[in-house]
C-alpha cells in the first residue's frame, strides 16, 4: 500500500507542470489577443475621423448629383452595356487591328515623310506652286468679267482651242511656224519699192523670188482646200 501510494505522488508534480504550461500559452495566447485587440481599438480611433469625414464627403457629393442621378438610370445603363458586350468586343479587337496596322505602317511613313517634303520642297523650287496660284489669278479675274453662263457657253470653244493647241504641237507646224514668225524679222520695208512689169521680170530672175512665188502657190492650192470643205 505504501508502495502505491508513493507512485501516485510522483505522477502528480508531471501533470502540475504539464498544467502550468498550458496555463502560461493560454495566457501568452490572451495577452496576444488583447494586444491585438488594443491595436483594433487605437486603429478604430485614428480612422474614425477620416472615415467621418470621408462620409461626409460622400454624402455632399451624393446630394449634389441627386436630382440628376436615379438608381433606375444606373440599372439601364448596366443593362445596355451588358447588351453591348459584344459591340464592345468587336471595337476593341478593330483597335487592335488599327494598332497593328499602324505599327506596320509606321517604318514605311519615317520614310516616305521626308521623300514627301522633298519632293514638295523641289516643286517650290521650280516654281510649280508659283504658277498654279497665278492659274488661280487668271481663273478669279475670269470670273469677275464674265458671269458662270457665260463661261459655260465656252466650253465649245475651249474645246476647239485646246485641239488647235495639240495641231500646234506637232514637230512640223512647231517648225512652220517658227519660221513664218522669222520672215519679219528678215524683211526690211524701207528698202521696199514701186515695181512694175519689168521690175517684176527683173525679179523673177532671182532665187529667192522663184522660191517664194512657189511657196504662195503651194499655200494657194492648201487655201482652195477651204472652198471644196
Amino acid at each position: 500500500m505504501v508502495k502505491g501510494g508513493k507512485g501516485m505522488t510522483d505522477k502528480n508534480p508531471g501533470k502540475e507542470q504539464m498544467l502550468l504550461e498550458r496555463l502560461d500559452r493560454m495566457e501568452e495566447q490572451l495577452q496576444t489577443l488583447v494586444k491585438a485587440q488594443q491595436g483594433l481599438a487605437e486603429l478604430k480611433r485614428d480612422l474614425s475621423p477620416l472615415l467621418n469625414s470621408a462620409v461626409k464627403v460622400v454624402i455632399d457629393e451624393l446630394g449634389m448629383v441627386e436630382a440628376g442621378f436615379q438608381l433606375e438610370d444606373f440599372f439601364d445603363l448596366l443593362k445596355r452595356g451588358l447588351r453591348s458586350i459584344r459591340n464592345l468586343t468587336q471595337a476593341l479587337e478593330m483597335m487592335e487591328n488599327f494598332f497593328d496596322l499602324w505599327n506596320s505602317m509606321e517604318p514605311l511613313l519615317k520614310s516616305m515623310v521626308p521623300n514627301l517634303i522633298n519632293y514638295m520642297d523641289n516643286l517650290e523650287q521650280k516654281g510649280v506652286f508659283r504658277t498654279y496660284s497665278a492659274m488661280l489669278e487668271v481663273r478669279a479675274k475670269v470670273a469677275q468679267h464674265y458671269p458662270s453662263e457665260e463661261i459655260a457657253s465656252m466650253g465649245d470653244g475651249f474645246v476647239v482651242l485646246l485641239s488647235l493647241l495639240k495641231k500646234l504641237s506637232h514637230p512640223e507646224m512647231m517648225g512652220f511656224i517658227n519660221k513664218l514668225m522669222d520672215l519679219p524679222l528678215g524683211v526690211n520695208l524701207q528698202a521696199a519699192k514701186p515695181v512694175g512689169a519689168m521690175g517684176m521680170l527683173s525679179a523673177m530672175g532671182k532665187k529667192e523670188t522663184r522660191q517664194g512665188l512657189g511657196v504662195a502657190l503651194e499655200l494657194t492650192k492648201a487655201l482652195g482646200k477651204l472652198k471644196a470643205d
